[in-house]
C-alpha cells in the first residue's frame, strides 16, 4: 500500500479568496431554493447552486478521498500498461479515456429520472442529485475504479468473489450479472423508441461509427498522441453528420433511415457484438469520446440558455404528491421511491460496472483515478440537474398532460385537459392542440417515459434564445437525437463490460476463458451477453406487455441494489487493505443505499396498494380476471393474463435480489469483522507492484505517493 510523501501545499491568500467566493455564490444560490415559497424562482439559482457545489467537492472532498484513502502511486504500472495487448488494455489518454468513461456511465437515467421525479417538485430532486453524487455516486465511482485497476481490472463481481468468499462471491456474481442483462435491455430499448421512424436521428447515431473508426486510425495509427488534431478533425465531421441527419429527413433519402422497431433490434444486437470484440482503440474509446463532445456541448449549450433566457421554474418546490405517495406519474412517497427514480446523476450500480470493466484497463496513471471516477460522474450530475430544469420550466398542467398514463388521461386533448384539471392544474385543449403542432407532433397526451418531455422542456429553452417559436419543431427533434446518441453509449460499453464479467465468470470453471485476450473466449461471452439483453430487447419492441417490458419496473430498484454490492465490495476492500479509520467514505453512502433499497423493495412486494406492490397489482388483476373484466393498461383477457404474469415475475425477482445482495453484505461483515481481530494482515487479491515506465509527467495530478 501506497503512503503518501507529498504534504499538503497552503493555500495562499489569492486561491483562500477564489474558493471563499464560489462558497459563497453556492450558499446563496442553496439559500434562494429553500427559503422561497409561492413566488417565481428563477432556473439560474439551480445553475449556480450545482456548479458551486460540485466546484468545492472536487477541489476538496475527491482531493482528500485521492490522498488520504485511496493513496494513489504514480511510480507504479497500471494494468494498461503492464498487461498492454491491444485489443482491451491499452495506454489511453486522460482527455480520451475521461470522454470514453464519461459516455459510458451517462446513459438514460440522468436524462429521464430528474424528469418523472419532478412530480414531487423541483428541490427534493435537486438536494439528491446534487449532494447525493458528492458524498455516494462519485465515491463510489473514484473508489471502484482505483481497486480494480490495482488487481488488473477485474470486474465487481470477480472482485467480489475473490475478496468477500465464495458464497457472497456467488451471490455477488449471480445478481451483478442479472442485474446487468436487465439494465442494458432497458437501455436499448429506450434507444429504439427514440430512433424508431426517425431518419434524422438514425443517420446522425449511425454515423458516429465510421467517424469514430476514422478517429481511431488517425489517433492510433496515422497520427499517434495528437488528440487535439483528432478531437477538431472528429468534431467538425460529428456536426456535418447531425446537420446532414436534418437534411436527410427532408429528403428522398428519408425511408432509407426510416427503421422499424424490429429493425433497429437487430442493428444494436450486431453493433453491440462487434464493439465488445473489436480493439477497444479502434471503435470503443474515439466514439465515446466523440459522443462527449455531444453529450457536453448540448448541456452546456443549454446551460447557457438557462443563464440568457432565465426561464421560471414553473414546478413547485415541494408537491402534495411527496407525502401522499398517489402521484400520476409513479405512484409512491418521497422515502424512498425519489431515490429509486433518481438514480443515474446520484447514484448508479450500472457505474460501478464500467468502473470495474472497460475504464480500469486503459487509465494511464493511477492519479487519474480522480479526474476521471469523480470528476466524470460531477459532469453526468450536472446533466440531471439540466434535465429536472428543462422539465421543470414546463408548464405543470403539459407536464402532467404529458407524463401520467393513457388510462387516466384518456385518448383526447378534451379527456386530458379534464384529467389534469382534476389533479389541480389547467391546460385547455387548445392549448395541449398548440403545444404539439409547435414541435410537430400529432399529440403530445400520454407521451410517458420521461424522453419527449425533455425534448419539449429543452425546445423551449433553446427556442427562447435562438428562433423562437417557429425554431421550436428543429430543437425538439435535434433533443430526441441526441437523447438517442445519449444513451447508445452506454449501451455498446455495458455489452463490453458484461463480456468482461461473463469471461471472469466462466474462468472459474475453465481457466482459458477467463482470459480477456484468448479470441475464442471474447467471442463466446460478448455472443451470450448480447444473447441475453437482445432477447429481452426484441420481445418488448415486438409486445408492449413483454419482454424487457415485463422487467421494466425493476430498473430502478435493481440499479440501486447494485450500487449496494459495489459500496459493498468498496468498504470490504478499504478495511482488509488497512484503511478502516477511511471505511466510512463509502460505508456512510452503503448505509443509506441499503435503506433506500430494502424499504422500497419491501414496498414494492408486500404494499397493498396495487400501483405500489407488484402481488397486490397481481391480485386485483386476477380478480377482474375472475369477474370478466379488462383493466387499463390491458386492452384484451389475454393482456390481463400477461400483466398478472409480469407482477408476479416482479416480485419474485424483487425478493431474489434483496437475499443475493443480503448474502452479499452478511458475507462482508464477517469476512470485516475476522479482517480486524486477525494479528495478521488479511491476504489480498491485490496486483503486486511494478515499477512504471511511462513518462509521469502525463500524469494529471503530481506524483501522490511511493510505494511502500
Amino acid at each position: 500500500m501506497s503512503r503518501s510523501s507529498t504534504p499538503l501545499s497552503r493555500a495562499n491568500p489569492k486561491t483562500i479568496l477564489v474558493w471563499t467566493a464560489v462558497a459563497i455564490v453556492g450558499a446563496v444560490c442553496w439559500g434562494v431554493l429553500a427559503l422561497a415559497r409561492g413566488e417565481e424562482i428563477s432556473a439560474v439559482w439551480l445553475v449556480g447552486a450545482a456548479l458551486g457545489s460540485y466546484a468545492i467537492a472536487y477541489r476538496f472532498y475527491s482531493r482528500f478521498i485521492a490522498r488520504r484513502v485511496l493513496r494513489p502511486d504514480d511510480t507504479r504500472a497500471t494494468p494498461a500498461e503492464r498487461l498492454e495487448d491491444g485489443v482491451d488494455y491499452q495506454p489511453t489518454d486522460r482527455r480520451v479515456l475521461l470522454g470514453h468513461h464519461f459516455a459510458a456511465i451517462a446513459g438514460a437515467g440522468p436524462l429521464v429520472g430528474p424528469v418523472l421525479a419532478v412530480q414531487m417538485g423541483y428541490l427534493p430532486g435537486t438536494i439528491w442529485i446534487v449532494f447525493g453524487v458528492i458524498f455516494a455516486g462519485a465515491v463510489q465511482d473514484m473508489v471502484v475504479l482505483f481497486l480494480s485497476m490495482r488487481r488488473d481490472g477485474k470486474s465487481l463481481g470477480q472482485m467480489a468473489r475473490e475478496e468477500i468468499g465464495k458464497v457472497g462471491g456467488a451471490a455477488a456474481l449471480i445478481a451483478v450479472f442479472i442485474i446487468m442483462i436487465i439494465l442494458l435491455a432497458v437501455l436499448a430499448l429506450v434507444v429504439v423508441s427514440a430512433l424508431a421512424h426517425s431518419p434524422w436521428g438514425t443517420f446522425s447515431v449511425a454515423m458516429t461509427i465510421p467517424i469514430a473508426l476514422f478517429m481511431g486510425f488517425y489517433l492510433h495509427v496515422f497520427r499517434p498522441g495528437r488528440v487535439l488534431e483528432t478531437s477538431l478533425i472528429g468534431v467538425v465531421l460529428l456536426l456535418l453528420a447531425i446537420v446532414g441527419g436534418g437534411w436527410i429527413e427532408n429528403s428522398s433519402l428519408a425511408d432509407t433511415f426510416t427503421l422499424s422497431p424490429t429493425t433497429l433490434v437487430f442493428s444494436l444486437v450486431g453493433y453491440g457484438f462487434v464493439a465488445s470484440v473489436l480493439p477497444v482503440w479502434m471503435l470503443l474509446a474515439p466514439r465515446d469520446y466523440l459522443s462527449t463532445f455531444m453529450k457536453i456541448g448540448t448541456i452546456a449549450l443549454l446551460a447557457l440558455g438557462v443563464l440568457f433566457a432565465a426561464p421560471m421554474l414553473q414546478a413547485d418546490a415541494i408537491t402534495s404528491f411527496a407525502s401522499s405517495g398517489q402521484g400520476p406519474v409513479f405512484a409512491g412517497s418521497l422515502f424512498p421511491f425519489l431515490f429509486i427514480t433518481i438514480a443515474c446523476g446520484a447514484l448508479s450500480g450500472f457505474h460501478a460496472l464500467v468502473s470495474s470493466g472497460t475504464t480500469p484497463k486503459l487509465i494511464e496513471k493511477e492519479s487519474q483515478v480522480r479526474m476521471i471516477g469523480y470528476g466524470a460522474m460531477l459532469m453526468e450530475s450536472f446533466v440531471a440537474v439540466m434535465a429536472l430544469i428543462a422539465a421543470s420550466v414546463l408548464d405543470p398542467g403539459l407536464y402532467y398532460a404529458m407524463n401520467a398514463p393513457a388510462g387516466l388521461l384518456g385518448s383526447s386533448v378534451e379527456s386530458a385537459s379534464a384529467a389534469v384539471a382534476n389533479l389541480g392544474f389547467t391546460i385547455s385543449p387548445e392549448e395541449l392542440t398548440a403545444a404539439a403542432k409547435a414541435v410537430e407532433e400529432s399529440t403530445l397526451v400520454a407521451r410517458t417515459g420521461g424522453a419527449p418531455t425533455l425534448a419539449v422542456g429543452m425546445s423551449q429553452i433553446f427556442s427562447d434564445v435562438i428562433g423562437g417559436e417557429g425554431m421550436k419543431a428543429f430543437w425538439y427533434h435535434f433533443a430526441i437525437m441526441f437523447e438517442a446518441l445519449f444513451i447508445l453509449t452506454t449501451v455498446d460499453a455495458g455489452t463490453r463490460v458484461g463480456r468482461f464479467m461473463l469471461q471472469d465468470m466462466l474462468g472459474n470453471v475453465w481457466k482459458p476463458l477467463g482470459r480477456v485476450n484468448w479470441k475464442p473466449g471474447i467471442w463466446l461471452a460478448s455472443a451470450l451477453v448480447v444473447a441475453g439483453w437482445g432477447y429481452f430487447l426484441y420481445a418488448g419492441a415486438t409486445d408492449p406487455l413483454g419482454g424487457i417490458n415485463q422487467l421494466f419496473p425493476l430498473f430502478g430498484i435493481a440499479n440501486q441494489l447494485l450500487a449496494a454490492i459495489a459500496l459493498t465490495v468498496a468498504t470490504t476492500l478499504l478495511i482488509k487493505t488497512g484503511r478502516f479509520r477511511w471505511a466510512w467514505v463509502t460505508g456512510l453512502p452503503l448505509a443509506f443505499v441499503v435503506s433506500v433499497t430494502f424499504t422500497a423493495s419491501w414496498q414494492k412486494v408486500f404494499s397493498p396498494d396495487p400501483r405500489v406492490g407488484f402481488f397486490a397489482q397481481r391480485e386485483k388483476f386476477a380478480d377482474a380476471i375472475d369477474a370478466g373484466k379488462v383493466l387499463s393498461p390491458a386492452k384484451s383477457m389475454d393482456d390481463m393474463h400477461t400483466i398478472v404474469t409480469n407482477s408476479t415475475v416482479d416480485g419474485v425477482l424483487i425478493i431474489l435480489f434483496v437475499v443475493l445482495v443480503a448474502t452479499v453484505i452478511v458475507n462482508a461483515a464477517v469476512v470485516c469483522v475476522r479482517a480486524r481481530l486477525s494479528p495478521t494482515p488479511p491476504t489480498s487479491s491485490e496486483a503486486p507492484y511494478v515499477a512504471s515506465k511511462l513518462d509521469v509527467s502525463k500524469a494529471s495530478e503530481p506524483l501522490a505517493g511511493v510505494r511502500e
